[in-house]
């Protein structure tokens, strides 16, 4: 950490809530303007999903998700000296990718509720779901290759490997249902893949916006991937101790499931007693009852899982701001990049 912890500690650095409003402020009529060019069908499912409408098309005042990757694009660009407003097209672009991804993902997962309301495959149905997240994935691309600024083409191509490694770690997430015998390693290497690319590739699509060269943008990629583990432990700690009044999900979410989350394969991997137990459970062939749902939680935790994600969250980051360190060395112009870093070990939905 060196200077910048020291510097941190000395000045309250960047308001997170500023630095996502300016996203959201800078992002939105990007990603309206390519929303809105989607058929009027695929249109009406997408607002519903990003929170500008409600079901029936009526206008909605709730939430539309924090604007963290499009964030981190812009706060990479300025951290390295470039404009910001020139990246507003590839921080949507980046936006419009999580976004693809987030609607597969409640199909895939089955889950019914997001941003506190029912999930587009449960209002529309899951083929209209499926559609318009392939919609955004192609108007992500689209966004890009329209782009003027010097930088689109790398970005494209750096953008298009992204959601190739993005669906390498879905593969590997689903398939990890199936498997008893998951290792630690296999599976923080789908949570790099699926969580952590597309956050790296935000990083460094900012610096490419920025002018970097591919040193410098190789190192915001690895801090980004490392913000993005530390944003899955923390996300897998969530979906067993989450308070449901803040997540919008049920009480001990991945547990239901059975997902093979970090702190469950750590737990799992102790080989003491309550790991027999936590395997036993996770093995049952029905849904499990309220008390068996406590009980996993507890074996989790006995076992030293919830502890070895959370130090694991706080290793992550250390080696993220390491990262940035190397690409960034004024720690001043990387303040909007580290409040977003530690966002995401606050994290409580």
């Amino acid at each position: 950490m060196g200077i910048f912890a020291v510097e941190r500690d000395h000045r309250e650095g960047s308001d997170v809530d500023d630095v996502l409003a300016r996203a959201r402020e800078s992002v939105d009529p990007a990603l309206r303007a390519a929303v809105g060019t989607l058929p009027p069908s695929l249109q009406r499912v997408a607002a519903y999903h990003f929170g500008w409408s409600e079901a029936d098309g009526s206008p909605a005042a709730g939430p539309s998700g924090k604007a963290i990757r499009p964030a981190l694009v812009l706060a990479a660009t300025q951290a390295l000296g470039g404009d910001p407003a020139a990246a507003a097209r590839a921080a949507a672009a980046v936006e419009l990718i999580h976004n693809f991804t987030l609607l597969h993902d409640d199909v895939i997962d089955g889950d019914d509720t997001r941003r506190h309301r029912l999930t587009a495959w449960r209002v529309f149905g899951t083929t209209e779901a499926i559609l318009v997240g392939d919609a955004l994935h192609s108007l992500a691309l689209r966004t890009l290759a329209e782009d003027p600024h010097p930088a689109a083409q790398a970005a494209v191509r750096r953008l298009a490997d992204c959601v190739v490694e993005l669906c390498a770690g879905q593969q590997a997430d689903c398939a990890f249902e199936q498997r008893s015998d998951v290792s630690l390693a296999e599976c923080l290497a789908m949570a790099e893949a699926k969580t952590g690319a597309l956050l790296g590739c935000a990083c460094a699509v900012g610096a490419l916006y920025a002018g970097a060269g591919e040193e410098v943008a190789q190192a915001m990629d690895a801090f980004g991937r490392e913000i993005g583990l530390a944003f899955q432990l923390i996300d897998d700690l969530i979906g067993i101790w989450g308070d449901p009044e803040v997540t919008g999900k049920p009480v001990g979410a991945d547990l239901v499931a059975r997902k093979k989350s970090l702190p469950v394969v750590a737990a799992l991997g102790t080989g003491t007693a309550e790991a027999a137990v936590l395997a036993g459970l996770y093995g049952l062939d029905r849904r499990l009852t309220e008390e068996e749902l406590a009980r996993c939680a507890r074996a989790v935790e006995v076992s030293g899982g919830r502890a070895w994600a959370q130090g694991e969250s706080c290793e992550r980051m250390a080696a993220a701001i390491a990262h940035l360190a190397a690409a960034v060395p004024e720690p001043a112009d990387a303040d909007d990049l580290l409040a977003l870093a530690e966002l995401v070990t606050r994290r409580s939905h």
